[in-house]
């Protein structure tokens, strides 16, 4: 298992592995010292080095921040940004990791919201933040200056595992930005249950595409140290740079959202550079099917895991790799530490088939939003009677099936259902539809007022503009009610600083 050597009972419901955390940055002595942990620009460190490295880091903030204080960071993917979320644990300090795509104005609700005490950058990057958007009492620290001089690294920490490790702020779809926290422990487990459910072996070398600042991001580093893996950052403009990426760096794993998945399966595969890739991931949003089959077709070699997580809970479930030919559209079962359960509106729990709002409970399930305590109780509630480990849970107001064999079907959010004459309507339903016809790349759909029917159904897609084999499609496929009253043709659709599909933006513009 990740992180071999503990003797310590472990619980045979999660498959025999430890469910006892430890501190965040001791994950670096999950890896034999001389083996490489890290590939960047900057070279090769090996897991010693990681060490050394984190505790250098460590020793640094120490310096400009007590324990407790939150430490920013707005930065691509150096190496810096790599090693700051095991850097501050180590000194007791609580990371929150900036998007850099982020504008300034959200980067200064960031800082604000957080009470940063220090924010790391570069001065290029620096200089585009106004008067005022850096608060009071948090100092700007150039991230070169992290390596001018080298003090005596802190050693690897010890103490309470429930303490704040990281702040990841929402994109803000509702709203504005919320930062969950998270403790030591739910990002220790998380990156054991990955690795373990992935299968993240010693050997394997992983891509990390994914922002730092999101949580499938940053478990891309963690879930790899914790199997002793290699993590290999990378900052791309065009599809075509991620697969040079595969070949020039012998990747193994790779993780992605779903219009990054799109991208790639749209893009030219050396046969030599596809076979590289021995496991797959996507989270943050739904698989359509056709894209499932065709990254099926393009790495028949390769194990693809489908998914489903929130920020709040870090991920829930995924797919056995067996059963995504038979089964694209299912979500999975459990994950290790997860319990999910399918709830009525009333608390009670639903039956095989009937949809329910998915509730997460466990320990991966974070402690709130940060100073929030209104949203947070709104999300963060006691688990229903049903649940086995109860305590808090994370009621996702996602709608989703449980059928009969057990696996986990999703079926919408509650409040982007789309009511058509008294019909309830999942947008990824006609989204699915759309992008199965073969005209469209990508599709949302949304509920607009119609003076008739309550709302109809209006479409957004980015393909070629071929309207009449898109509507031939769905008349032959989809009741009258599901038919779309318009479609809007669009050459890209635009996308939210996490890469997935801005559906805030899209409704802004042509949800009216």
């Amino acid at each position: 298992m990740p992180c071999e050597g503990q003797n310590v009972q472990v619980l045979t419901d999660w498959n025999g592995l430890d469910p006892t955390p430890q501190r965040l940055d001791r994950l670096v002595l999950c890896g034999a010292p001389d083996a490489a942990a890290l590939v960047d620009r900057a070279g090769t460190l090996d897991f010693a080095g990681l060490d050394a490295a984190i505790g250098s880091l460590a020793a640094h903030l120490a310096q400009r921040a007590a324990p407790g204080d939150r430490i920013a960071s707005w930065l691509p993917k150096t190496r810096t940004a790599c090693l700051l979320a095991l850097g501050c644990a180590r000194a007791g300090l609580v990371h929150v990791p900036v998007n850099p795509l982020l504008k300034r104005a959200q980067v200064a609700h960031i800082l604000a919201d957080s009470g940063a005490r220090v924010l790391i950058s570069q001065p290029a990057r620096a200089a585009l933040l106004a008067p005022g958007d850096r608060p009071a009492g948090c100092d700007l620290v150039v991230e070169a200056d992290l390596s001018a001089a080298h003090p005596q690294p802190l050693p690897a920490s010890g103490g309470d595992t429930s303490a704040l490790a990281a702040l990841l702020y929402t994109s803000g779809s509702t709203g504005s930005p919320k930062g969950v926290m998270l403790s030591h422990a739910n990002l220790w487990l998380g990156a054991i249950a990955v690795a373990s459910y992935l299968g993240v072996t010693p050997r394997d070398r992983t891509l990390a595409v994914l922002p730092l600042s999101f949580d499938a991001g940053l478990n891309q580093l963690l879930s790899s140290w914790a199997a002793g893996a290699c993590a290999v950052p990378l900052d791309y403009l065009v599809a075509g740079d991620v697969v040079k990426a595969v070949g020039r760096h012998d990747v193994t794993i790779m993780a992605g959202v779903p219009p990054l998945w799109i991208q790639l399966a749209e893009a030219t595969w050396p046969p030599e550079t596809a076979a590289r890739l021995r496991v797959l991931s996507a989270t943050g949003g739904r698989m359509p099917a056709p894209l499932v089959r065709r990254l099926r077709a393009l790495f028949p070699q390769a194990s693809l895991h489908l998914m489903y997580g929130l920020t709040e809970a870090f991920r829930s479930t995924s797919l056995d790799p067996a059963l995504v030919d038979a089964h694209p559209g299912s979500i999975g079962t459990a994950i290790p530490f997860a319990e999910i359960l399918v709830v009525r509106p009333d608390g009670s729990l639903a039956d095989a088939d009937e949809p329910g709002e998915l509730v997460h409970a466990g320990p991966l399930v974070a402690r709130g939003y940060w100073r929030d305590p209104e949203r947070t109780a709104r999300r963060f509630r006691p688990a229903p009677a049903g649940a086995r480990l109860g305590g808090t849970a994370v009621w996702s107001g996602d709608s989703v099936v449980r059928g009969a064999d057990g696996l986990l079907r999703f079926v919408g959010r509650d409040d982007e259902m789309i009511k058509v004459s008294g019909n309830r309507i999942s947008p990824t339903e006609i989204e699915e539809a759309a992008i199965a016809s073969g005209a469209v790349g990508e599709a949302v759909a949304l509920g607009v007022a119609d003076d008739r029917m309550g709302q109809a159904i209006r479409l957004v897609v980015r393909g070629g503009g071929d309207e009449a084999r898109l509507r031939a499609y769905f008349k032959a496929e989809l009741p009258n009610f599901q038919q779309p009253r318009d479609i809007v043709w669009l050459e890209a659709l635009p996308r939210n600083p996490n890469g997935k599909l801005d559906r805030v933006a899209i409704a802004g513009a042509h949800g009216a």
